[in-house]
């Protein structure tokens, strides 16, 4: 105990020990700049200058245009462009198929292969759209009993708070 009690008042006797920087003139001695500091002030003032330091050169990447020549990176206007270009080449995909089946049907007509009566631009493009799949949308049997339990606490929670209302309007 007493070892480490010695360390801990030498440890803390270094630390707040006061001593002077003392700038001098070399040639006439004469002093230019005075300060009393202790070890831990300077350590201190060492640890937020560095803590300053990182937050604002962190503010200047994470705000600043200079983020986009950190690699990993991108402009905010490059993202912009490909967001463009990506739904400009959806719908161009799109275009391209509808062109092509009337491309094929057309063909088939000129060909003989299909009947002329039977040839309609809104049908032939209608028949490449892509058709969503149709799901059961009804409800189970243990959905309906649960929804019809919930129905049940519902009406006696609303009961039970009319007749909390009533008896307090009759208490008053």
């Amino acid at each position: 105990m007493s070892k480490k009690r010695l360390k801990r008042k030498k440890l803390h006797s270094k630390l707040f020990t006061k001593n002077r920087l003392v700038i001098l003139n070399e040639e006439t001695f004469e002093e230019i700049f005075s300060l009393r500091l202790t070890l831990m002030n300077v350590f201190v003032v060492a640890s937020l200058g560095a803590i300053l330091l990182i937050s604002i050169t962190t503010f200047i990447i994470a705000f600043t245009p200079l983020r986009e020549y950190i690699p990993g990176y991108s402009s905010s206007q490059l993202k912009r462009d490909a967001t463009e270009l990506a739904l400009k080449s959806d719908s161009l995909t799109q275009a391209l198929k509808k062109n092509e089946a009337y491309i094929q049907s057309i063909q088939k007509v000129l060909n003989g292969q299909l009947e002329y009566a039977k040839f309609n631009k809104d049908s032939i493009l209608n028949r490449d759209q892509e058709s969503v799949p149709q799901r059961n949308l009804n409800p189970s049997e243990e959905e309906l009993k649960l929804r019809a339990k919930i129905d049940a606490e519902e009406k006696k929670a609303v009961q039970l708070s009319k007749t909390k209302g009533q008896t307090t309007k009759k208490q008053k």
